[in-house]
């Protein structure tokens, strides 16, 4: 920004030659620090490299990028007091564990539940990691402790498991007749009329359990693969 000196003149900064102007497009192009000699066999004509490097090097030291020698090689870098803002930020794609999916319709449709009854329900006990990478997900929370001997933690859903599935509210999940319909689960052996409400589920025939979870599991992974391919 011109300052206005003590005596009202203005004071511009001086413009660049073209020979300085070769120079700042030679390393602003170049994928590496450039030494002096390597600049100056891209210039269209001799001229005091160093000099000019310096000049510009003023020229840059208060803006975003600054133009630096490191083992008497040229570049330009960000601002060191503007580092902070480059920070690359990444999104890693990370696929559900079976176990977890299963954890996951359990919980979706059992909530609050236990993880004694999701072991139970499961017939099978998982991982330590299985419900805090749900956590971690925030699609699954602690909701509370159930009334029973040693209060066992309670886990639900989040809202931003709503949020992850496009659903309203819970009562939006597919219900029994949806799913069925689609194939995902023999109808004769669930009771629809708690199905997808918030109550507990329980299948009327326990030796179908099994298949009942395996199908709304595929649900649930058939929706993560589309959001993947997003």
């Amino acid at each position: 920004m011109n300052k206005l000196k003590k005596n009202n003149v203005l004071s511009f900064p001086s413009k660049l030659t073209e020979s300085e102007r070769e120079i700042e497009a030679i390393i602003f192009a170049a994928a590496e620090p450039l030494s002096i000699e390597t600049i100056e066999s891209k210039l269209s004509k001799k001229t005091d490299v160093e000099k000019s490097l310096n000049k510009l090097k003023d020229f840059y030291s208060k803006r975003g990028i600054n133009l630096i020698s490191i083992s008497n090689k040229w570049s330009f870098r960000t601002a060191e007091n503007l580092s902070s803002l480059m920070s690359e930020q990444k999104t890693v794609d990370r696929k559900l564990s079976k176990a977890a999916i299963e954890t996951l319709a359990i919980i979706v449709y059992h909530q609050p539940v236990t993880r004694s009854e999701i072991e139970e329900i499961r017939g099978v006990a998982f991982g330590n990691n299985t419900l805090e990478i749900l956590m971690e997900l925030n699609w699954v929370k602690p909701a509370g402790r159930k009334e029973a001997p040693g209060k066992p933690i309670l886990y639900g859903t989040t809202d931003e498991f709503l949020s992850h599935f496009n659903l309203q509210k819970l009562s939006d999940l597919p219900t029994v007749t949806e799913l069925g319909s689609a194939g995902l689960i023999d109808t004769s052996s669930v009771d629809s009329s708690i199905f997808g409400t918030g109550k507990f589920f329980k299948e009327k025939q326990d030796e179908n359990k099994d298949n009942i979870y395996s199908d709304i599991d595929e649900m649930l992974s058939s929706t993560l693969k589309n959001d993947d391919t997003k």
